[in-house]
């Protein structure tokens, strides 16, 4: 146990900041076998019960996230110690995003009188993907059956805005921002809807972009039978049994070059950000999303809200090459990586690969290099996402090489 926590206390400033909130959590180093992530059953019965425990609302909510803030640092003890891989850690947090909204649902529930219908969260980004980083929000919709009244509708809004209240106040223990702007009509759409309504919309207004969003969506939290019922009925969006037409994929590639414009932070360098950057997260990202868009109407193995395991369908059914997969996997996992230690080593979410070089070099040697080999940690991800950045080059934007 000593020689672990001297690991963690001379590499992560994340981790000791949750040491410092409960002392008593190096208990977890006791037994480096138990540092993997728990299922979601398993972590939606202690939600469940530390719910039960306390009757008073700000009892209960602290509750939760002191219970969130132990499974963090578990995840981030295994992480930094190496007894846990990157896709383990992506589902992990997922896991523990569902299981955290689901309980503080329950708790907001307290305050409302009887007549609050059941509400099914959607996750959507990287926690539909079950592809959370230390930093990701829960990107989520919130969906109420079709015989819910307009009382009912009302108070499902009230839960949901209390809800996520609850997991964004400040306080000692790491907040969850829960956020809905990938909803219909952004931030200006109604927060709730019902089954129908959100259907009705879908069929009738939406845009390419939305049906891209849709790719990541799965169940999240709440009532599981709503979202496998609005799942169903927005698949033929997601996966277009006749693809996409020229205006449509024009469309697409407009949107991203907006947003890369938009989005990175003037005064910084692009090529040193891992999320927006040439050859990043997001080209990886949407150049798989763009062929499930393709191809995922008659390629069943492409209908999956997560971007390695279809990478790896792309791979087998044919869709890319095996080297131009191996490239977009290389660059995706590399990014990740970098951004998982980089929150580990700083304690603070940046897209930007760390400025630092002592907090460089911690990184490095948490991805098991040397000392003194940040540089060559450098390297390493310039070449690897100066080659995705080909990839994306020509399987994205269409350039001849």
């Amino acid at each position: 146990m000593a020689e672990l926590l001297a690991t963690i206390l001379s590499s992560s400033r994340y981790d000791i900041a949750m040491i410092e909130r409960d002392p008593a959590a190096v208990q977890l180093l006791a037994e480096p076998d138990e540092l993997v992530p728990r299922d979601r059953t398993s972590l939606d019965g202690s939600m469940d019960a530390v719910v039960r425990r306390h009757d008073g609302e700000k009892e209960a909510i602290d509750a939760v996230r002191a219970l969130r803030r132990r499974e963090l640092l578990r995840l981030a003890l295994g992480d930094v110690l190496g007894r846990i891989d990157l896709d383990a850690l992506g589902r992990g947090l997922s896991d523990l995003a569902g299981a955290t909204v689901g309980a503080a649902l329950a708790v907001a529930v307290r305050g409302e009188p009887a007549g609050v219908p059941p509400i099914g969260v959607v996750a959507m980004g990287r926690w539909g993907g079950a592809e959370m980083s230390y930093a990701s929000d829960a990107d989520a919709m919130y969906v109420v059956p079709d015989d819910a009244t307009p009382a009912q509708i009302a108070a499902a809004i009230r839960v949901v805005a209390k809800a996520a209240s609850l997991l964004r106040l400040p306080g000692a223990d790491p907040s969850l921002e829960l956020d809905a702007d990938l909803r219909p009509e952004g931030r200006d759409g109604a927060m709730v809807r019902t089954l129908g309504g959100y259907l009705s919309y879908y069929d009738r207004w939406s845009q390419t972009w939305e049906h891209q969003a849709l790719i990541r969506a799965a169940y999240g939290a709440g009532d599981e039978d709503l979202v496998a019922q609005f799942l169903a009925g927005i698949d033929h969006l997601r996966w277009p049994p006749n693809g996409l037409d020229a205006d449509e994929e024009m469309a697409i590639r407009r949107l991203k070059g907006r947003m890369e414009t938009e989005r990175i932070e003037r005064g910084t360098d692009r090529r040193r950000n891992l999320k927006l950057g040439p050859g990043g997260l997001s080209d990886v990202e949407w150049t798989v999303q763009l062929m499930q868009l393709r191809h995922a109407g008659t390629v069943e193995s492409l209908r999956t809200p997560s971007t390695m395991m279809a990478l790896d369908a792309c791979e087998s059914e044919g869709l890319m090459t095996t080297d131009d997969a191996a490239v977009l996997r290389d660059a995706w996992q590399l990014a990740s990586q970098l951004r998982n230690h980089t929150m580990l080593v700083r304690g603070r979410t940046s897209d930007q690969l760390p400025p630092d070089p002592r907090d460089l070099s911690a990184v490095a040697v948490q991805l098991g290099r040397n000392k003194g080999e940040a540089s060559l940690l450098i390297d390493e991800y310039e070449r690897t996402t100066r080659l995705a950045s080909k990839v994306v080059d020509r399987l994205f934007w269409g350039h001849a090489e």
